[in-house]
């Protein structure tokens, strides 16, 4: 089912739900296709619809818990040592870890944008002082343009468009 933004909702509760439509998106994005299809390179730079999945993963801990002093727990990446790291897969990781990591980041995302109210502030990775407004924002705007790309991606392998199941 698709999520609405609700047209009276509060501020938080309406940014909130303007995010898991755009993550449930990426999720439907990658639904159907083999592991082959989901890690295949399509473009250049060797962007992929798993890639993107792990990558908004680490976007996710790292904007609502790290920005917070939260604890993010284990990454599948080391940015530090290779700052393409969150968007490449591996060998040796599965459809199903990358998936398992996305699940983790946002349900780890969701409890600190709970606990947290809109004008908290956290120093963010570049060491600007942000409020959970400003990254729930940031977050939607960065998953949003993720799924567009995961759009263009999925119309390339199979010619899947559209944000969600129609059927």
């Amino acid at each position: 089912m698709v999520k609405i933004v609700p047209f009276t909702g509060s501020e938080k509760e309406s940014l909130h739900t303007a995010l898991d439509r755009h993550r449930d998106v990426v999720l439907w994005k990658v639904q159907g296709l083999d592991d082959e299809q989901l890690r295949r390179p399509m473009t250049p730079s060797g962007t992929n619809l798993l890639g993107l999945v792990k990558h908004l993963g680490g976007a996710e801990l790292g904007w609502f818990r790290e920005t917070f002093g939260l604890e993010t727990g284990p990454l599948p990446f080391d940015i530090d040592a290779d700052e393409s790291s969150d968007m490449r897969i591996e060998p040796h990781e599965s459809t199903a870890d990358v998936l398992a990591f996305y699940a983790r980041a946002r349900a780890a995302a969701d409890e600190a944008i709970d606990q947290l109210e809109l004008d908290s502030l956290g120093t963010s990775w570049s060491g600007r002082t942000v409020s959970l407004r400003w990254v729930l924002i940031h977050m939607a705007t960065e998953t949003a343009r993720h799924a567009g790309h995961m759009d263009i991606l999925r119309e390339l392998t199979d010619g899947a468009t559209g944000d969600h199941d129609r059927s």
